[in-house]
């Protein structure tokens, strides 16, 4: 790991503040640096020797990242990324490796991993890194907590008004919506800003992307 005299970055963005970065290696010492890198810049670490320690420890409600060693001897770095995967842990994951080839890199990004870093690494790029990877983990957290409750919004629409909901986020105009469902343009613009209210958005930009996370077409 190379040092750098000015790790400590005091424009370091505020949703540190609530994230954990998980730092996952069976090499105490390398624990320990990654835990003082961490430290001077700002950032929270949590260190475990195994990834079962992990698992013992995380709650889904933790934020952050994490730092995984692709060689461990309880199991793999991969296969422990694909464990979280199956436990629907969904920390983005970056695997680090004194022993990287472009197969196992590839693996890694295939599987998931948010990147792949070779030993021995650039402190300010790893940290880079980690800034995006915590960033991509919170605005995940908001897409989700936005369709838990857009679920539950879309439940309270009666059958015309998710039908019209559908043709609308397709991109039908009022009149074709009518032609189409054999009703009156007034009525689909009726049954429109109904949805509209009980989804709790403004405009049709807002209704296409509540649309998009519920995977509804």
């Amino acid at each position: 790991m190379k040092k750098h005299p000015n790790t400590l970055d005091s424009d370091t963005p505020p949703l540190a503040e609530s994230a954990t970065v998980f730092v996952v290696d069976d090499d105490e010492g390398l624990r320990n640096a990654l835990e003082f890198l961490l430290g001077t810049a700002g950032l929270t670490a949590k260190t475990f020797a195994s990834g079962q320690a992990f698992l013992e420890y995380y709650q889904p409600q933790m934020r952050g990242c994490m730092l995984l060693d692709i060689r461990m001897p309880d199991i793999s770095g991969l296969d422990f990324q694909e464990m979280m995967r199956s436990r629907q842990i969904k920390l983005p994951v970056i695997l680090i490796s004194a022993y990287g080839t472009i197969p196992l890199a590839v693996r890694a990004m295939r599987d998931g991993a948010f990147d792949f870093i070779e030993k021995p690494f650039d402190d300010e790029f790893l940290l880079k890194r980690i800034r995006e990877a915590i960033s991509l983990d919170m605005d995940q957290r908001v897409d989700d907590q936005k369709v838990s409750q857009a679920r539950d919004q879309l439940v309270s629409l009666t059958d015309r008004e998710r039908e019209v909901m559908g043709h609308v986020v397709g991109g039908k105009l009022n009149k074709q919506i009518a032609a189409e469902l054999g009703i009156s343009a007034k009525t689909v613009e009726n049954h429109r800003a109904r949805v509209m209210d009980k989804m709790g958005v403004k405009g049709l930009a807002d209704l296409v992307h509540l649309a998009n996370l519920l995977n509804i077409k």
